[in-house]
């Protein structure tokens, strides 16, 4: 398998309509190789040591932890139908909803020892948590919730309806904000009076939230009205809409701060100048969701 590249950002895309795993060159916006998964890779994350990337196959029940350096396959582990994950801003957990299997498990994130299995309500989605890592929220698509777990009795807390179809879900300044893929908004919802106190505009499947790495600006995608729209974090306030057709839906940034999208509809990925607007996209496998890039090692 040849090296890859030093002095280019390398790019990881997960193309669950034909399970595979696109490594693309952000220099050359490349497509360096593509090697096969099992079944149905979704989302990934980076442990929170930074050594290995984790990659959910959610159809095939396995994780692949690859070196994200050198994209080197170093172990897998059978792990039940892992659509999202996320690991506890502390690093001592690993939370795992199973969108088909309507539970969420809670792991060690050590040793991947299974802690606690929760059966919840209907398509459990999208995690985060909040900073002191006291309590996991999940989106529960199926029935319009938002669910808080305490990772200290490993139990649902409590339970908050936020609109049809909730997915994307982040904590901002003590308040949660929430896509609302059903309808054309997200919603902030106050963790402690379970209310929604607002509706920010989006458009249409209205998915998820992803901070810019300086955590200035919020960007959340419109997968239907096909768009991303840039979000202050104080006022809540769109700041900015660009038109990115293809249906954005995962976001990363590289080492330059553009933003590079999913675009499911078209198997492509976008690279969007926030400053400028410019567009360009890398064709990819069918239906790309969850991205990842690994910073370039050379100066």
């Amino acid at each position: 398998m040849p090296a890859l590249p030093d002095r280019s950002d390398i790019v990881y895309v997960l193309n669950s309509g034909d399970a595979t795993i696109s490594i693309l060159d952000a220099g050359t916006r490349s497509e360096l190789r593509r090697f096969p998964a099992l079944r149905e890779p979704h989302h990934l994350s980076l442990t929170p040591d930074g050594k290995e990337l984790v990659i959910a196959d959610s159809g095939g029940n396995e994780f692949f932890f690859l070196d994200p350096a050198t994209a080197e396959v170093k172990r897998r582990v059978r792990i039940s139908n892992p659509y999202h994950l996320c690991y506890s801003p502390d690093g001592k957990y690993l939370v795992v909803a199973s969108l088909r299997r309507d539970q969420v498990d809670i792991y060690d994130a050590r040793d991947l020892s299974l802690l606690q299995r929760l059966r919840v309500g209907d398509k459990p989605s999208h995690i985060c948590f909040d900073p002191g890592a006291t309590t996991a929220f999940v989106t529960l698509q199926g029935v319009r919730s938002v669910l808080a777990i305490s990772l200290e009795t490993r139990q649902p807390v409590w339970q908050a309806e936020v609109g049809r179809e909730p997915a994307g879900v982040y904590w901002n300044r003590g308040k949660i904000i929430c896509g609302v893929m059903g309808e054309a908004h997200f919603v902030v919802l106050n963790p402690e009076t379970r209310q929604v106190e607002r509706q920010i505009p989006i458009g249409r499947g209205a998915h998820t939230i992803f901070p810019s790495p300086d955590g200035r600006v919020l960007y959340g995608a419109s997968r239907v009205d096909s768009r991303i729209v840039a979000i202050d974090p104080e006022s809540l306030e769109v700041t900015r809409v660009y038109e990115v057709p293809g249906g954005p839906d995962c976001i990363a940034f590289d080492s330059d701060g553009r933003l590079w999208a999913t675009l499911r509809w078209v198997q492509r990925v976008g690279i969007l100048d926030v400053h400028s607007g410019a567009l360009d996209t890398i064709r990819v496998g069918r239906s790309p969701h969850g991205i990842f890039v690994q910073p370039r090692r050379g100066e």
